[in-house]
């Protein structure tokens, strides 16, 4: 009769451990919905940005010379927005005009990643809208993007002048995001170190 009495717990505890992990994942959910996926962490601030050279996208030129693509040494002594995008993207077609904008501000430097994309369709997208890019390296494969910690296109990150990440956006940048957190994370990285 005791050996009956003492399984019966245990039979309990293995069918409630189902329960207990759906409940727990529930929580998890419930919890992350109110999550600002813009805000989401990123590994790399206050970390150098990646060490990733990038091949030019073969074909662009602006005042009839090549558009480089991405040495790491370039970060240095510059602040930095790099933008991830590709021409399959929604999003960055909608941002595209507001980086043509920032593009105008001699105090930064814009970098353009273009992510797993055709070189003649990202060729057009930057026809269409204008490139703001002094440089434009293309990830192919993928793999610079992991290396940034890029959760899909378009996202943004500010490089500091001493060429560590100090800010991640994720998503498109439209003109709330860009007043409200954008500028005022390029003006601290503009002022720092100035």
């Amino acid at each position: 009769m005791s050996e009956i009495a003492t399984t019966a717990p245990k039979r309990r505890w293995v069918l409630a451990l189902p329960l207990a992990v759906f409940a727990a994942l529930a929580a998890l959910f419930w919890f992350r919905l109110g999550v600002d996926p813009q805000r989401l962490p990123s590994a790399l601030i206050g970390r150098p940005a990646p060490q990733t050279a990038l091949p030019a996208l073969q074909g662009l030129h602006e005042s009839s010379a090549p558009v480089p693509g991405l040495d790491p040494a370039a970060f240095m002594g510059k602040v930095s927005l790099v933008n991830v995008w590709a021409s399959w993207c929604v999003p960055c077609h909608e941002e595209a005009p507001i980086l043509t904008e920032l593009g105008k501000d001699t105090r930064l430097q814009l970098v353009g990643i273009n992510y797993k994309d055709n070189a003649d369709n990202a060729r057009r997208f930057l026809g269409r809208y204008g490139n703001p890019f002094g440089i434009v390296g293309v990830d192919g494969n993928g793999r610079a993007s992991i290396e940034w910690g890029v959760y899909g296109v378009p996202e943004t990150f500010i490089v500091g002048r001493d060429g560590k990440v100090v800010y991640k956006l994720v998503g498109g940048i439209n003109q709330d995001n860009l007043a409200k957190v954008l500028m005022p994370e390029i003006e601290k990285a503009l002022k720092a170190g100035s």
